[in-house]
């Protein structure tokens, strides 16, 4: 067999999984793990594969059908009219040779219309005799998910038209404005939660919530584009569709018609050039043919429209002055240097910032203070330092100190990171971080003390450590500001329920190194109490399924260490309960493997592990081939992802209950 064929073969297989698991992460899962340069990238390559090698083609392919899939989560909607995809091209020269390719096909010169490609989530409403009726997700195209409660929470989504249309079904695209984006991310850094990435992902995640309520928390919009079916009226464009939908008060996209290649791609370049004057998120730009007569001669691959494609715009670039490096110190005693550079607007934000990570990457990229550096922001919202463009005149390459910058005691690198750290325990910058993670809602749960108060009650000396909280006083709260009496009660009634916190979750606000909630569940579980779990040795630990040998080797360093026995003697002078236990129902569970992923209709996840637990089961944190069991929520990640690889069982939040019944 040919060399080149064989190699070609391997090299499309492992592009299909790859890419299709990238789809399941994006459409699905809503949480990307690349950008869409990538992604393109890789489609690309197998696009080109396939058309040297058709005989490697299958109908699978992704290069074949939409990425999307309908979740288990809702009803399914079967699409009448299918909600394809577009083809994508990269340059003018791509675009102009999609217009002219369309032009000799059709024997004339037709218009086309230019619009903005949102970078949301496309969904189909559907308006029965004016009324909206239902709204569904794109899905796999043909297949979606019912979604209209959760819509109608959109208020710009007409809910009644000003016509009363027998039957009109429009496709659009739901996004999160960047204002509001910015408000929820900001929202969920403050509730220690997984902050959304984009836009994109921040509008999917909520629009698939099973709470109503809090879709319209998240304040989405939504622009029409189309119109799928309508029955009494006739319609010859796109444009006059358009103006139709107006007319019965949609929020419709904008549109510009263009004739020659020059006239398109300068409406390109101007859609571009003006993406920061945007509510919202865009990364191309739609070019579609108007006549709706020249559409039907065009037709349709399997995959998408002969008569329209999408300008993909390259990310997002610019160059910028370094100022300066930034150190700070995280709750573990990572030290982590930070860009500050001269803002750029960079995806409709002012950016200045940018992590860079450790002195291994600094020194890579030979990044100075000084330097002319390159800076994206490709989808995601958190920007990065590409690289240094150019060194100025007698720069020098920099060095991260060799001393913690709080506390001033000399920084350590362990042998399995890259990370330099701040061994001492009592560094105020740890202290500080350490305090808020043991207050935050997975831990502690200590409703309003939030990073500020926790900041005010160390700057006035009221408290040191963790334990120093349950020896407040209402009136030292009072005194703080824009606290009352009202709220010092309400906070001093906070921590005094924190003390009836299960075990698990006092040796999660410990924050021991690589002890997750999971991991500490599995601590109590294993040796009911502190003291058990203090008086255990690394091997009795490291024989816990799912611990491993640094796990083991941390969590009997901390509850070694003298301050960490001196904070827990406190916590239990103060009354924090320190038994665990676990109320078992009966053992139907006995033996079985739970893991627990994304967010549950009804449940919490505690509450489900707990459930979990009374039957005899284990609730982990990590899918293994030993796992029975996924039980998958909204905004599930990686942990289902690798369950469909497994074969392992995947079940809802409903079966789950049945199971208990």
């Amino acid at each position: 067999m040919n060399p080149d064929f064989e190699a070609a073969s391997a090299r499309a297989q492992q592009l299909r999984k790859e890419i299709e698991q990238h789809n399941i992460s994006y459409y699905v899962l809503d949480d990307p793990t690349v950008d869409d340069f990538t992604y393109d990238s890789l489609m690309n390559e197998l696009k080109a594969i396939e058309a040297e090698y058709p005989q490697l083609v299958t109908e699978d392919s992704p290069t074949k059908h939409v990425g999307g899939y309908a979740l288990n989560t809702f009803e399914k909607v079967t699409h009448a009219v299918q909600m394809g995809s577009l083809q994508d091209v990269f340059s003018k020269t791509e675009i102009c040779s999609f217009a002219d390719k369309c032009r000799e096909a059709l024997g004339e010169a037709p218009l086309f219309t230019v619009e903005p490609k949102i970078d949301g989530l496309s969904v189909s409403l559907e308006y029965t005799n004016g009324e909206f009726t239902r709204g569904s997700t794109r899905g796999d195209g043909f297949v979606g998910e019912d979604v209209t409660a959760n819509l109608k929470t959109i208020r710009s989504i007409p809910k009644k038209l000003r016509e009363d249309i027998p039957f009109l079904e429009v496709r659009g695209e739901v996004y999160m404005p960047r204002k509001s984006f910015e408000e929820v991310v900001e929202q969920q850094e403050l509730d220690g939660e997984k902050p959304f990435k984009n836009p994109r992902n921040a509008a999917a995640g909520s629009l698939r919530q099973k709470d109503p309520k809090i879709t319209a928390k998240r304040k989405l919009d939504i622009l029409i584009f189309n119109i799928q079916q309508i029955e009494g009226r006739e319609l010859s464009s796109h444009r006059e569709s358009l103006e139709l939908l107006r007319e019965l008060g949609f929020h419709v996209i904008d549109d510009t018609p263009v004739k020659t290649n020059e006239e398109l791609t300068e409406q390109i370049d101007r859609i571009g050039n003006s993406r920061d004057s945007f509510p919202y998120d865009i990364d191309g730009a739609v070019v579609k043919i108007d006549s709706f007569a020249l559409r039907d001669n065009l037709g349709a691959t399997s995959k998408f429209p002969k008569w329209a494609a999408a300008y993909k715009y390259p990310p997002e670039e610019k160059e910028t002055k370094l100022l300066s490096i930034e150190v700070n110190v995280g709750r573990t005693g990572a030290i982590t240097p930070t860009a500050v550079f001269e803002p750029i607007q960079l995806a409709g934000t002012s950016v200045s910032r940018a992590v860079l990570h450790n002195q291994e990457f600094i020194s890579e990229k030979d990044i100075r203070i000084g330097d002319t550096i390159l800076v994206r922001k490709a989808g995601e919202i958190i920007p990065e330092v590409l690289r240094s463009v150019a060194h100025e005149e007698g720069s020098v390459p920099y060095r991260l100190p060799d001393v913690c910058p709080v506390c001033g005691t000399a920084a350590v690198r362990f042998e399995d990171e890259a990370a330099l750290r701040c061994p001492n325990t009592e560094c105020p910058a740890q202290q500080y971080r350490n305090i808020i993670h043991f207050c935050s809602k997975g831990a502690m749960n200590i409703d309003g003390m939030g990073p500020a108060v926790i900041k005010a009650l160390l700057d006035k000396k009221l408290i040191e450590t963790a334990a120093d909280i349950y020896s407040l006083k209402a009136e030292d709260i009072a005194g703080l500001e824009r606290m009352g009496e009202k709220s010092a009660a309400n906070l001093i009634n906070a921590i005094e329920e924190s003390k009836n916190a299960p075990l698990d979750r006092v040796i999660f606000a410990l924050g021991i190194r690589n002890i997750g909630a999971a991991a500490a569940k599995l601590l109590c579980a294993k040796f009911d109490s502190i003291d058990g779990i203090m008086n255990a040795t690394e091997e009795d630990i490291s024989e816990i399924d799912g611990f491993g040998g640094v796990m083991s080797s941390n969590a009997v360093k901390a509850f070694s260490e003298p301050h960490f026995i001196h904070l827990i003697n406190r916590l239990k002078a103060a009354g924090v309960k320190m038994e665990y236990k676990k109320e078992v129902k009966d053992d139907r569970f006995a033996g079985l493997t739970f893991v627990l992923t994304g967010t549950l209709p009804t449940l919490k996840r505690d509450e489900a592990k707990k459930i979990i637990e009374s039957f005899g089961g284990k609730a982990s944190g990590s899918v293994s081939k030993k796992t029975d069991y996924v039980l998958a929520g909204e905004e599930a990640g990686s942990k289902l992802v690798k369950a469909q690889e497994l074969g392992i069982k995947i079940i809802s939040e409903e079966e789950f209950i049945k199971m208990t019944e």
